[in-house]
């Protein structure tokens, strides 16, 4: 006898990103703030994000959020020329959440991000971001 068709259906497990695609994915994210600050419509970066990051961000906010880098004119583009570097190893802080923190040595402004992806719908997806430009100088050890 089989088992039932639903209980033959696992759950497929979280995988764990390789350090490749986890630069792909802040890469992207970096773009999407980048298109989103140049054109002031952020809901593509909204509509790519997880259903929570939706949820709990409206375009609107988003644009309030990014506003002072906006109006700082940093051309996040650039994070393309160089990988990041990340402070330390990006880790799970939950099930399915994994968390990314580090910088794009960009002179004379470097890009800090600390980003939250999670597993969602099979994919990696956004879930948060906190990215600050900062003078190169104040990214170095003393």
């Amino acid at each position: 006898a089989s088992a039932p068709a639903h209980a033959q259906a696992a759950t497929s497990p979280v995988p764990v990103p390789s350090q490749i695609e986890l630069a792909k994915m802040v890469w992207s994210t970096m773009l999407a703030v980048d298109h989103a600050n140049r054109s002031g419509n952020y809901s593509v970066l909204r509509d790519m994000s997880s259903q929570g990051f939706q949820m709990n961000n409206t375009a609107a906010t988003l644009g309030q959020v990014f506003a002072s880098l906006r109006g700082q004119q940093v051309d996040l583009s650039q994070v393309l020329l160089v990988p990041p570097t990340f402070f330390e190893q990006p880790r799970f802080v939950a099930e399915n959440v994994i968390q990314a923190r580090g910088a794009f040595q960009l002179r004379p402004t470097a890009i800090l991000f600390d980003t939250y992806f999670i597993w969602e719908q099979g994919t990696w997806k956004l879930h948060g971001i906190d990215l600050q430009a900062t003078e190169m100088s104040e990214t170095q050890p003393r």
